[in-house]
């Protein structure tokens, strides 16, 4: 396992700012506000030659057993016991405070090492605040400015002396490595986002997959703030999994704190290659998750609705089948999207939901053969011809698949611009009907064929 590092420290020290330095990258949400930060966030960091795993943590705070406090206090507890050293984080220009001297005790009584950040040094005041670090008896504090990057290089000294030595892992390259690639790329783990509104169940549905409690729940809604990737393994088959904030209707969203929750959410959308919307069983397909449904299939991704907290749900015959309907009504661009009832906190219908994701996967990966594509177009123009326009008759050529992930198809025809819309999706629909490709995004464009007589001139009458 790689060397593992835990950033603790009181709530808004710049903890996450730190986290995004290291691993390069802005995953962690950053706020002026405190305890942005709830879930652990775990990262691959680099530091000049040294790579290492850090791990985001919620600000150390007290709070009452079983508050949504304590239970963050309770993450962070997991986080240092995962570490193989600690980075304790103070706000330079803020001076120690009651708190810090506290978590330093606790920090000590963890027998691990221990590295005495004082972030936002930069300036006089932050000079001053380092000073004062040298109370909390954890050594010579290293001080930096996460914000702009100064002080890495101390940073770096004091790594260094704690990580083991690098091993030389030099290799010869041989051609079997190119298939030893392929076959690595067909195993990496599939991407999978799962989003809805707020307390749809997303981080109680995950925990179940799990089999622990990895993300904080709450029957409070917007419990999750950031976008948080965990590794699943079901049926020898590796997933890797984010859980997203929830996604109110762009009116409701005011706080700025808000709104970078809902860009992460969106980005792990993009991120993601399969997309599980999560659906409260109770309050089934009001509009917001029309929209969503809406937003991911113009995102290109495949799609499978979860129909959460089902155990609430009194049993009726065919419930699913009438779901499934509904849906296709609702969801004409996604007809045959899978449907499928769970419930995260009884683990009913898991099972059925990550084989549901595997097929969508395969979905969204389906090529066609040229040859069946086009015997296919060639039947489908001929049941239902193209109207024509202004009395002249649309041209359909051939059709060709350009890409899958999701599978992307180009007409050739004589006019593009005059094929209607309509036309379009009985095309869509009918590849989607006969080559099997439930649920996931069709893209159809249309495309001119070179006119071989454009260039040569008229005669002259």
């Amino acid at each position: 396992m790689p060397f593992t590092i835990a950033i603790i420290g009181r709530p808004n020290v710049g903890k996450s700012t730190l986290f995004n330095r290291l691993v390069g990258q802005k995953l962690a949400l950053v706020d002026d506000e405190p305890g942005v930060t709830r879930d652990r966030r775990e990262g691959e960091a680099r530091l000049g030659d040294l790579e290492f795993t850090v791990i985001d943590t919620a600000g150390l705070d007290e709070g009452a057993k079983g508050s949504l406090t304590a239970r963050m206090q309770a993450q962070t507890e997991t986080a240092i016991a995962l570490a193989d050293a600690l980075m304790f984080v103070i706000d330079a220009r803020a001076g120690l405070t009651p708190n810090d001297r506290a978590f330093a005790d606790f920090a000590r009584r963890a027998d691990k090492p221990v590295i005495l950040v004082a972030n936002k040094a930069e300036g006089k005041h932050g000079e001053l605040g380092a000073m004062e670090s040298y109370a909390l008896g954890l050594g010579d504090p290293i001080e930096i400015s996460a914000e702009h990057g100064e002080g890495l290089s101390d940073l770096y000294d004091a790594l260094r002396v704690l990580m083991p030595e690098p091993v030389d892992e030099t290799e010869e390259f041989h051609d079997d490595d190119i298939i030893e690639a392929d076959e690595d790329f067909a195993k990496r783990p599939i991407r999978v986002a799962i989003v809805g509104r707020p307390n749809a169940g997303k981080s109680t549905l995950i925990n179940h997959l799990l089999g622990e409690e990895r993300l904080l729940t709450s029957p409070e809604a917007g419990t999750t703030r950031d976008s948080i990737s965990v590794e699943i393994k079901w049926k020898d088959r590796d997933f890797r999994v984010f859980d997203t904030a929830g996604l109110r209707r762009r009116s409701r969203i005011e706080e700025k704190l808000e709104k970078l929750s809902v860009a992460d959410a969106l980005r792990a959308v993009r991120f993601a290659e399969v997309v599980v919307l999560t659906i409260d069983a109770q309050h089934k397909f009001e509009e917001q998750d029309l929209r969503i449904a809406d937003l991911i299939e113009r995102e290109g991704r495949a799609l499978v609705i979860a129909v959460n907290k089902w155990d609430l749900m009194a049993a009726k015959p065919a419930q699913i089948s009438a779901l499934q309907s509904e849906v296709d009504h609702l969801l004409p661009q996604l007809r045959g999207v899978p449907v499928i009832a769970v419930s995260g906190l009884m683990g009913e219908g898991i099972d059925r939901l990550m084989s549901a994701i595997e097929q969508a996967y395969a979905v969204w990966n389906k090529r066609v053969a040229t040859a069946a594509l086009n015997r296919w177009f060639e039947q489908a123009v001929d049941a239902n011809p193209p109207p024509a326009v202004s009395g002249r008759r649309l041209k359909l050529n051939y059709i060709t698949q350009t890409k899958a992930r999701p599978p992307s198809f180009v007409v050739f025809c004589s006019r593009a611009d005059a094929v209607p819309q309509s036309y379009l999706r009985y095309l869509t629909n009918s590849l989607r009907e006969v080559f099997e490709l439930p649920g996931t995004p069709v893209r159809i464009t249309l495309r001119e064929k070179a006119n071989p007589f454009a260039h040569k001139r008229r005669r002259p009458s």
